[in-house]
């Protein structure tokens, strides 16, 4: 599939996988005779775990260890462990700050 078929089964803007392609959380397409980029199922089913990644808060660089992880699954779990308290505890603290800031509207309110 080409650039822009990707883009809409993935749902991931066209210059978005072109970055990802440039920093490495996705790889180097290979190219047809015209020079085009051609993808397959594997880079689209990547694609959409960094997208789900991102949706969900994960920073590039955590995404990127998971992606790593996910490519070798004999290695060890504690980076995926250790990545996944980074996000929760980042979690907590936006649903600790959602919190006041709906007591602090309520106050206005009322």
């Amino acid at each position: 599939m080409q650039i822009g078929d990707l883009s809409r089964a993935s749902g991931v803007n066209i210059e978005t996988i072109r970055y990802y392609e440039r920093i490495g959380l996705l790889p180097l397409p290979a190219r047809q005779a015209n020079g085009r980029r051609s993808y397959g199922e594997a880079d689209a089913r990547r694609l959409g775990f960094i997208r789900h990644a991102r949706e969900l808060g994960f920073e590039l660089a955590a995404v990127r260890v998971l992606l790593t992880l996910q490519e070798q699954p004999e290695a060890s779990c504690e980076d995926a462990s250790r990545i996944a308290e980074e996000q929760l505890e980042a979690v907590e603290g936006r649903i600790a700050r959602l919190l006041k800031l709906r007591d602090e509207l309520s106050r206005m309110v009322a």
